[in-house]
């Protein structure tokens, strides 16, 4: 079998029937691969600052990032999983996170508590941000079933962006 019929039957294999059409399809899968890169790796960021944060306030921000890597952790499966429901694919290894991604890693051995808090806050609001332009991309397609997983995911962006700020509110 040649490589076209190869990869046409491989395709046909994987495709999802819905009501929208093939370019909403292919732009908010697109979009949403993408989110999933930027959500896998803020999750590992928060979970890296989680193990590595140390100071008076340890335990606090200790829980504090554990607590969001959860919420981060818990909207991968979804957000993978509503691809496919679109009929697309996505993320299959840790070399298409790190390629399309677009929050950067950090491998610092040492980040300050202070740094790591802002870190975290400027990240989540360039996720919350993304989303936002996410569901206009839904609204313009009519695609209501995204749009409101993401009226959800800005909500928990908005709340560890709050969460963050508040917590380094008074510090250097």
């Amino acid at each position: 079998m040649n490589d076209t019929l190869l990869h046409q039957k491989r395709q046909a294999a994987l495709a999802t029937p819905t009501a929208l059409g093939s370019e909403a399809r292919r732009d908010i899968s697109a979009a949403l691969t993408a989110v999933l890169a930027d959500v896998i790796t803020l999750w590992m960021k928060t979970k890296n600052f989680h193990w590595h944060v140390s100071g008076p306030h340890f335990r606090d921000y200790h829980l504090l990032f554990d607590g969001q890597a959860e919420s981060l952790g818990e909207m991968i499966d979804p957000v993978a999983e509503r691809v496919r429901k679109l009929g697309g694919t996505t993320i299959r290894s840790v070399t298409q996170v790190a390629g399309q991604a677009r929050i950067a890693e950090n491998e610092a051995d040492y980040v300050t508590p202070a740094d790591m808090l802002a870190e975290l806050r400027s990240d989540n609001t360039d996720l919350a941000a993304r989303l936002r332009g996410l569901h206009a991309v839904c609204d313009e397609y009519g695609d209501v079933a995204t749009a409101s997983l993401l009226e959800t995911w800005i909500d928990e962006a908005e709340t560890r962006i709050w969460m963050l700020f508040e917590t380094g509110r008074h510090q250097g």
